[in-house]
């Protein structure tokens, strides 16, 4: 029990458990007991709608409990190490090698080192061929699995794509055979084996792979001729008939996005060639007006949340957005319950949407035109027409909007210095825009990342820039922008990006650089307070592993890590826009 610490530690409410509609079931009844983990802290995991999916979905299933577990902060952590006593579930305060499966959700390769850390805290052994039928199965789904394989030694299997459908053979499957396995009867090679038939699971060692002698990847294939040699992601065909969590928890404690979660669609209409997003949730499907009307009404009945965000990848685009503002702001109009959105396309404020967009957000507007000039945004295939947005603009200002935020990537293939020049140029007219209606210029803030050239993406066989380069970069940017009072320019991490990068990029080998870095102290990257880039360069360095290696620009007939996984969007696809990158000088 953490009652006697939760005196001495910051934010105690964040490990009580026991929040308004959260799931109370019988622990010792239930046949098949479910632990889901987010490696980050409580504020953070419970701002996850995924998270909240899973754990809904399964405590509907009469002989499954579904428990959760958040990354304890630093002196939750430091006072159990030091009692000797093992992380518990914030339900019933369940240990975690008391659950037959425990689920992680991987939304950034940042957090790889919380997920070691939360096993170890649940005295787990990190690597899966040390594991047996007497600890629970780990399996690995999120975001992250687009490539899996850096993570490939601690996970018992992945499940790639969404869940809904799917989390529900799983448990079958285990239902099934869980009495001959755990009398072992039935071997863990074996059980996997019976899970590999399940359309999204992979299961990493039941996979063999060889490399020539520059590193790359000569040899991946099966073990077994009844293991796929190809991955297909798992979609829910259908939005409207899928399981949405309705009894929406209420913490005790201020989470990161604090609010209802209304997702109305899932895909994108764009096809913008930097994003894994898109392919992420590929193909593109709607979630029609009366079904996301009839979900807020019941999800602010249950709650009395007085603020809803429009969930998906680019809100603006669905084809009844109009329809769908104006039905949320007719049922709560008299609840003073505020909407929020997304950034939003300059289309979508012309005609009826801009007043409707005007009343939900009426001070700010965050758009990503992703490059400051024509030609970069021409390469990455971005959707934006900057003659149409100056004029939407210009309306929006006049309507009473004082702030705008912008997104911008730099690291971009191809780019020169005049586009960097033109990315401050591009910022500095947002701003003095607004003098044309009489008003002072916009404070316009300017969010600057680096492209990390991702998995699955069109984009995926061009290297990455280097710390300099970044670094470079970043300091021209800031020095352009000194005379320009209304804009404050942020910069990711670049440290962090580089990381990121590897990480997502990455192949087996990278498993031992994780376990080496953890065994160093390492753990929430994804933290500025905590990130240690020195203990991963030496992780990397004691390993004899490069990690310019992984950054690196790729030919498009190499193996890469990741393509085993059959996404719906076929290699060749994304061979011919990459090739239409290079065309663009």
């Amino acid at each position: 029990m953490y009652e006697d610490l939760l005196l001495k530690v910051n934010k105690p409410s964040q490990y009580m458990g026991q929040e308004i509609n959260s799931v109370k079931k019988d622990f010792t009844a239930a046949n098949i007991r479910f632990a889901i983990a987010f490696a980050d802290l409580y504020e953070v995991g419970m701002s996850n709608l995924g998270l909240r999916i899973i754990y809904g979905l399964l405590n509907n299933i009469p002989d499954v409990v579904c428990e959760r577990f958040f990354s304890p902060q630093q002196d939750m952590e430091d006072a159990l190490r030091r009692e000797n006593r093992q992380i518990l579930s914030l339900d019933s305060r369940r240990k975690l090698n008391e659950f037959d499966l425990a689920g992680f959700s991987l939304g950034s390769e940042l957090d790889y080192t919380n997920v070691l850390n939360i096993l170890e805290l649940g005295n787990i052994p990190l690597k899966s061929a040390e594991r047996d039928y007497r600890q629970p199965l780990v399996i690995g789904g999120g975001p992250c699995t687009l490539n899996p394989e850096p993570l490939h030694a601690f996970f018992d299997l992945f499940f790639i794509g969404e869940a809904e459908e799917a989390a529900l053979e799983i448990i079958d499957l285990y239902r099934k055979h869980k009495d001959e396995y755990k009398a072992g009867k039935l071997s863990k090679e074996e059980l996997l084996l019976k899970f590999t038939q399940i359309e999204g699971v992979y299961v990493p060692s039941l996979y063999e792979i060889s490399y020539d002698s520059q590193g790359k990847i000569e040899k991946f294939q099966p073990k077994f001729s009844s293991v796929p040699a190809k991955v297909k992601k798992r979609f829910v065909k259908d939005l409207n008939s899928a399981y949405y969590p309705k009894d929406w928890l209420l913490p005790y404690v201020q989470i990161i996005h604090d609010r209802l979660s209304l997702e109305i669609m899932r895909g994108c209409p764009n096809r913008c060639r930097f994003c894994q997003a898109r392919q992420q949730y590929f193909p593109l499907r709607l979630r029609g007006t009366e079904n996301v009307l009839a979900l807020a009404e019941e999800l602010y009945h249950n709650t009395g949340y007085e603020e809803i965000s429009l969930g998906g990848l680019s809100v603006s685009d669905h084809p009844q957005i109009e329809k769908i503002l104006k039905g949320l702001m007719g049922l709560f109009d008299t609840k003073a319950v505020s909407l929020s959105l997304p950034s939003v396309k300059a289309k979508s404020l012309v005609g009826d949407a801009s007043s409707l967009i005007a009343k939900v957000k009426k001070t700010g507007l965050t758009f990503a035109p992703e490059a400051g000039s024509e030609r970069l945004r021409d390469m990455l295939a971005k959707d934006f027409n900057s003659a149409e947005f100056f004029k939407s603009l210009e309306q929006a200002y006049s309507a009473g909007y004082q702030h705008v935020k912008l997104y911008f990537m730099i690291g971009l293939p191809s780019e020169k210095e005049d586009d960097l020049d033109a990315l401050i140029d591009f910022s500095r007219r947002v701003s003095e825009l607004r003098k044309t209606t009489g008003k002072p210029a916009a404070s316009v803030n300017v969010s600057i990342n680096t492209l990390i050239p991702k998995p699955h993406t069109a984009l995926q066989w061009f290297a990455m820039p280097d710390l300099e380069e970044i670094k470079s970069k970043q300091e021209y940017l800031r020095e352009k922008a000194k005379k320009y009072r209304r804009l404050n320019l942020s910069f990711h991490n670049r440290a962090m990006s580089i990381l990121e990068g590897v990480l997502s990029r990455g192949d087996r080998r990278l498993s031992e650089v994780i376990y080496s870095v953890f065994k160093s102290g390492a753990k929430f990257d994804a933290w500025s307070n905590y990130f240690n880039f020195d203990k991963w360069l030496a992780a990397f360095n004691s390993l004899k592993i490069e990690p310019r290696f992984y950054m690196s620009q790729k030919d498009t007939g190499d193996i890469l890590p990741w393509d085993f996984i059959d996404t719906g969007v076929a290699k060749g696809a994304l061979i011919a826009e990459f090739d239409k990158t290079i065309a663009i000088k």
